[in-house]
């Protein structure tokens, strides 16, 4: 029987012809310039490991959010909230630009989104009561919705469609922040993106809430394109780290979204 050790098997010990013999010339010379130690072997990713890293991740989230809404007092959420932000915006661009997703740079981006989330939950839980279980369902059949158009390929990821979705990332990303400027030094209705009272705010939410499910489909198809190229365990966190983006991105304009059509308590 043959063994399972694979320094039993083959020619590593100069078998020939059935026997053992004294290896060539040139076997012995490779053997005498080879390294005398091998380089670990790197173990490729796989669909569980992005599974068993997005739930962790995920699961950080929540418990963090749920901390934070039941434990932060009223007084101290706006402190408590630019606190976070900033620090999330410092692991969120260490992890983007640093290419340094791990499990404790992912995990410490999630615990920190998961204050800001929880904070901002609440707020608006108190204004619209329920309003948080709709934008959690919501966003749940979003991620199904996308799994599925992804599995049956309805909508194929494309470089040009990469890159439309990007652009249009970055397109509401500066709009939003334009809308910020005008509020803090303008009027408080800003450029009228989130103001309630006008008609481009519901297109506004519904343009950002289907772009946050491309940016879902994007993530799946890294995770799919990762797998089949056999890309390194590690890789995994950087899609955790994707997927957490994308979903609080849904969430957060469902939330918003949702409001628009819910009265105040």
């Amino acid at each position: 029987m043959e063994s399972r050790n694979p320094a039993f098997r083959g020619n590593a010990f100069g078998r020939q012809g059935g026997g053992y013999g004294t290896p060539p010339a040139e076997q012995l010379n490779e053997m005498y310039n080879a390294p005398s130690y091998a380089p670990p072997a790197v173990r490729p990713m796989t669909i569980d490991d992005v599974v068993v890293r997005g739930f962790l991740t995920l699961a950080t989230l929540i418990v963090t959010a749920a901390l934070s809404w039941v434990l932060i007092p009223a007084s101290l959420t706006i402190p408590v909230l630019a606190v976070a932000i900033i620090a999330q915006l410092g692991v969120w661009a260490f992890i983007t630009f640093g290419r340094k997703a791990n499990a404790a740079t992912v995990i410490t981006f999630a615990a920190l989104y998961g204050v800001m989330v929880g904070i901002v939950s609440h707020a608006y839980n108190d204004l619209y009561h329920g309003v948080v279980f709709q934008a959690v369902i919501g966003t749940a059949l979003a991620f199904g919705a996308m799994l599925a158009v992804h599995t049956l390929r309805i909508i194929r990821v494309t470089p040009k469609f990469t890159r439309f979705v990007i652009a249009a990332g970055f397109g509401l990303m500066g709009l939003m922040l334009v809308n910020l400027l005008v509020q803090v030094f303008g009027p408080d209705s800003g450029i009228g993106i989130r103001d309630p009272s006008n008609p481009m705010a519901y297109v506004f939410s519904v343009v950002a809430l289907l772009v946050g499910c491309f940016f879902l489909l994007l993530d799946f198809d890294s995770i799919e394109q990762g797998v089949k190229q056999g890309a390194p365990e590690k890789f995994a966190w950087y899609c955790a780290f994707g997927l957490v983006l994308s979903l609080v991105w849904i969430y957060l304009e469902m939330l918003r979204l949702l409001s628009y059509f819910s009265g105040r308590d």
